[in-house]
């Protein structure tokens, strides 16, 4: 059978317009008429007071946490449940990455477990919005204000969500977007820092350019202008390329997050009455921008097994995401337990907007009969002889 895979990138004739523009512009490397006008673009989309154009999200936080003054011997706060980059970010600088534990029903980080976190060594605190998912940004900027830290959003996976009416992106003093392949707006990689203060964006666009600025820049002055390099910085530069294909897809991200929503809105109902599992979680003052679609097996259930039975059919399927704490690289001896179970038994499955009703249904029989087929619980198996 046709496969169906985990994740597919939206991506057309009007992309691959748009690049063959920056072909015929002669300037495809970074920096360039093309970053420029995309970083206007998301300034203005956001509403922030700058947005910087960088090669990933990694390098976005990155270069966050330089501009906010991070330095070794710092303690930041960050979300556990996750992939790791924001525990790579504070790890670059020298500095200590402390693992919040998560909300077991949305797998956002717990505002309880940061407070309760928050010592004399800490600068600030790193939310994630969980595959998608916002997180709790009222009450966590109310404890960063309290003590005086900074609050950085991690919106990677969440591009065109939204808390409490306002954007995914917009949600804290500074935000990084990703625009990897399997995001709701992607140029294949790519990413982006926000900032209210033009001078954390200022920082942080020096820095992404080895320290020198925009060459693109100074081939247009007069005689012969030589930079001079007096921080040491970094080749996190995004190509007018991808920067051209990112300007199609964020003016494409209501359309694309309407497929995806569609396609959540089928598994739900679809999904509704299966006792071996529980569907994701969104809260009345959140919208979720679906990068993923993760449900959670019950402890009965071997995910290795369904995830394999899933695969041998041509479903592609995935463990979700990260218990940073427990990877060898971060592992201490703090727990954060809810995050570590939601690691064990979380099962993604097929999400994207080129996904067909067909295709759902498809997807949904397999998982079904999978479960039942590599549950131990006595209910379930009591039902079905």
């Amino acid at each position: 059978m046709e496969p169906i895979p985990l994740v597919h990138a939206s991506l057309g004739e009007r992309e691959l317009s748009a690049v063959a523009e920056v072909f015929a512009s002669g300037w495809p490397a970074g920096q360039g008429p093309k970053g420029k006008a995309l970083e206007a673009q998301l300034a203005q989309k956001y509403q922030v007071a700058d947005a910087v154009a960088v090669s990933n999200c990694g390098a976005a936080l990155h270069l966050a946490l330089m501009a906010l003054g991070v330095k070794p011997g710092d303690e930041v706060i960050v979300a556990d449940y996750t992939f790791p980059a924001p525990a790579h970010a504070v790890r670059y600088l020298g500095a200590v990455p402390v693992f919040a534990d998560v909300r077991a029903d949305t797998g956002t980080v717990d505002p309880r477990a940061v407070a309760d976190l928050v010592g004399p060594r800490t600068a600030g605190v790193i939310a994630v919005d969980t595959v998608g998912m916002p997180a709790d940004y009222a009450p966590l900027q109310a404890i960063a204000d309290r003590h005086g830290l900074f609050l950085v959003e991690d919106a990677a996976c969440a591009v065109g969500a939204t808390y409490r009416g306002r954007e995914a992106g917009a949600l804290a003093e500074v935000a990084c977007l990703s625009f990897h392949g399997r995001k709701g707006a992607t140029s294949g990689e790519g990413g982006a820092l926000l900032a209210t203060d033009p001078a954390v964006a200022q920082d942080a666009r020096l820095r992404s350019s080895f320290g020198i600025g925009s060459i693109f820049d100074m081939g247009k002055v007069v005689g012969l202008p030589i930079p001079e390099f007096t921080e040491i910085g970094y080749n996190f530069k995004l190509s007018d390329i991808a920067a051209a294909i990112l300007q199609v897809q964020i003016g494409r991200i209501g359309e694309l997050l309407a497929r995806r929503n569609a396609v959540a809105a089928q598994y739900a109902e679809l999904l509704a009455d299966e006792e071996l599992l529980t569907l994701p979680h969104v809260p009345e003052d959140r919208t979720h921008a679906w990068q993923s679609y993760m449900v959670t097996l019950d402890s009965s259930v071997d995910r290795a097994a369904v995830a394999a039975d899933l695969r041998a059919q041509g479903i592609g399927c995935g463990h979700g995401t990260w218990a940073t704490h427990v990877q060898p690289v971060f592992k201490s001896g703090h727990a954060c337990p809810v995050s570590a179970d939601l690691f064990r038994r979380n099962l993604a499955i097929p999400m994207h907007a080129e996904l067909s009703v067909s295709q759902v249904e498809r997807v949904v029989d397999a998982l079904r009969d999978s479960l039942r087929a590599h549950s131990t619980s006595t209910r379930v198996l009591g039902g079905a002889a």
